[in-house]
C-alpha cells in the first residue's frame, strides 16, 4: 500500500505542462513537492496566491506565506498575491485546469463529500463548493477506507455532499480509479503489492475491472 507521500507522487504524474492547478487541504498539498522536472505548472491557492512552490525547509519559513490549509509555503519567481475575490473569480471562471481535493466519501457517479461529519463542529463548506462546481477536472486524493475499515468508495455518499457528479479520478493507498461515464469505479492501476481482491474487498461501490490491471509506477 502507499502512504500519503506515495499518493501525492502518483497524482503529480497527472499534471500536464501548462496546467493551472489548485491543491486542496491535506494530502493534495504534498503534490507541490513532486511536480515532475521539465513540467511548467502554476499552483493556485484559494486564499490568494498564484505561483506556489514546495514547502520551505525548516528555519526558512515565512509566517506570512501560507496556503489554504494554513501551512507555510514558498513562492516561485513571477508569483502573485491577491485577495479572495480575485482568487474565486479565477476559480468560478474556470481558469483552473485541475483541482486536487481530499474527500471523506466519493460515490460511484462522482459525487463528493468532503466538508462535514454530522455531530462535529465545522466552520462551513469553504471554497470546496466553488472548486467542485467550476473545475474542469477533479482528482480526489484519499484513503480507500476510513478508520473503522469501512469503504469510502460507495454506491451513494452518506455524508452531506460538496458536489454532484464532478469527480473524474481517485487515487488511494490501494489503487487509481476513474469514475466511469455509465457509473462505477473503473480500476486503472493497483498499488505495489496490492491484489485485485484487496481492492474489491475495500470498495463498496460498483468496481469495474477490465483486462490486466497494471501496477502503479511511482
Amino acid at each position: 500500500m502507499l502512504d500519503k507521500t506515495g499518493i501525492a507522487k502518483r497524482i503529480a504524474k497527472e499534471i500536464k505542462d501548462g496546467y493551472y492547478v489548485n491543491l486542496g487541504i491535506g494530502i493534495p498539498t504534498l503534490v507541490a513537492n513532486y511536480i515532475p522536472e521539465g513540467i511548467n505548472v502554476v499552483l493556485q491557492s484559494e486564499n490568494g496566491l498564484l505561483g506556489m512552490g514546495p514547502f520551505p525547509f525548516e528555519g526558512e519559513e515565512d509566517p506570512d506565506l501560507i496556503n489554504a490549509g494554513k501551512q507555510t509555503i514558498t513562492t516561485l519567481p513571477g508569483s502573485a498575491i491577491f485577495d479572495s475575490a480575485m482568487s474565486f473569480g479565477m476559480i468560478r471562471s474556470q481558469k483552473v485546469d485541475l483541482t486536487i481535493l481530499g474527500a471523506m466519501e466519493v460515490s460511484e457517479n462522482g459525487d463528493i463529500a468532503n466538508w462535514k461529519i454530522p455531530g462535529k463542529m465545522v466552520k462551513g463548506m469553504g471554497g470546496a463548493m466553488d472548486l467542485v462546481a467550476s473545475a474542469k477536472n477533479i482528482i480526489v486524493a484519499m484513503q480507500h477506507v476510513n478508520k473503522a475499515g469501512e469503504s469510502k468508495l460507495l454506491p451513494e455518499c452518506s455524508l452531506p455532499l460538496t458536489g454532484v457528479n464532478c469527480v473524474k479520478k481517485i487515487v488511494t493507498e490501494l489503487a487509481v480509479l476513474e469514475v466511469a461515464a455509465e457509473g462505477g469505479f473503473r480500476l486503472l492501476e493497483r498499488a505495489p503489492g496490492v491484489s485485485i481482491e484487496d481492492i474489491c474487498n475495500a470498495t463498496a461501490g460498483k468496481l469495474i475491472i477490465e483486462g490486466e490491471i497494471p501496477e502503479m509506477q511511482i
